[in-house]
């Protein structure tokens, strides 16, 4: 009896022994996660007259996140029809315009309401965007014309799958933000490239910062203080812009046709003190941005400085800035000072930014 007991405990711690066995060998080995490359992130490389450029926490910029952005900027995919891009009405021979005054490129072929502004030093603009700043950052207004059925008209969700179907895109996406590919990811990449657009290597910045012994001639220089005594009130410092909301005297009424559009910042604000009030544009590049105003109405710099001579329009909300001929509306200035200030403006042509092939579209290579 003693033997038997003994026989089927060891049986028993046998089998037990061969079963933890069997057990340990199944057991799977813990999963290590994979770590993901990091992007390279970067700063702005501001030239030494512009202010630092203000940083986003929450979309930081990486030399990859800037490439895809470009790579993006240039892509018909983002359209529904697959043959528009956010380059088809911002070109960067024209300083990112497209050099009509109402485009019709749109999906939708209709005329458009709004000039398409040019895309330069966006990283300083934290006053909102579009004309009417009806949008916060770059990040939520690309929404605004991606799916826009009068622009590009495209389906969020149609676009991710468009852009999937792209390994390169699959795996530039997986750096940049860690993910997959998504909408959201879209429009940041966009922002960051449209963030990394700096243009201050005119002429004049390079008098400004003494570099390759430029100077302006002397009709420059009288155009340069006319525009610092005349114009500065609106475009301040050495981004020549405030952006900020003014109303400068284009129209006197106010339409609330097409959503509004022709009120300004009064359609976001309700503000009747922003009644056609519109987003103070850059002076720099503006000899390569005709034509001018959130219409396109001007086409040439003297059609412009006409404006502000002699057609101040008068209304409740126009800006006091443009009441500059003895408390009455206009900004006098004689055909000798109208010939420097624009011999000044186009002092402020970039053509280094213009001619840049790292901001051109990588796909034509």
């Amino acid at each position: 009896m003693m033997i038997k007991i003994k026989y089927v405990n060891l049986k028993r711690i046998t089998i037990l022994l061969w079963l933890s066995l069997l057990i340990v060998s199944c057991k799977k080995e813990p999963l290590v996660e994979e770590e993901l490359p990091l992007p390279s992130f970067v700063k702005l490389a501001v030239p030494s007259n512009l202010p630092t450029a203000p940083e986003d926490p929450d979309n930081p910029l990486s030399k990859e996140g800037i490439e895809l952005g470009r790579r993006l900027f240039y892509d018909t995919r983002l359209s529904a029809s697959n043959r528009i891009s956010c380059a088809s009405c911002h070109h960067q021979e024209l300083a990112f315009t497209d050099g009509v005054a109402l485009n019709d490129k749109g999906e939708s072929r209709k005329v458009l309401h709004r000039h398409s502004p040019a895309l330069f030093n966006l990283a300083w603009a934290n006053k909102g965007l579009f004309w009417d700043g009806g949008s916060t950052n770059l990040e939520s207004q690309a929404f605004a014309p991606i799916t826009s059925p009068d622009e590009m008209h495209q389906d969020l969700l149609i676009m991710e799958s468009e852009l999937k179907q792209i390994p390169d895109y699959v795996q530039r996406f997986k750096l940049v933000f860690q993910d997959e590919i998504k909408s959201k990811y879209v429009a940041k990449a966009l922002a960051q490239f449209q963030r990394s657009l700096i243009s201050a290597n005119s002429k004049y910045d390079k008098y400004i910062r003494k570099e390759d012994n430029i100077q302006l001639s002397t009709l420059e220089l009288q155009g340069l203080s006319l525009v610092e005594k005349k114009c500065k009130g609106c475009h301040s410092g050495e981004l020549f812009t405030d952006y900020a909301y003014h109303n400068n005297g284009l129209d006197s009424m106010f339409s609330d046709e097409h959503e509004g559009i022709y009120q300004g910042r009064y359609r976001v604000t309700f503000n009747p003190l922003d009644l056609g009030k519109f987003k103070t544009p850059s002076l720099r590049n503006v000899a390569l941005t005709a034509p001018y105003m959130h219409d396109g109405r001007f086409n040439t710099l003297n059609e412009v400085l006409n404006h502000y001579m002699n057609h101040v329009k008068v209304s409740v909300s126009t800006d006091q800035l443009m009441y500059q001929n003895n408390g009455e509306a206009g900004i006098p200035m004689s055909i000798q000072e109208k010939e420097a200030i624009i011999a000044f403006l186009n002092t402020l042509s970039d053509f280094d930014f213009i001619n840049n092939k790292s901001i051109s579209n990588p796909h034509n290579k």
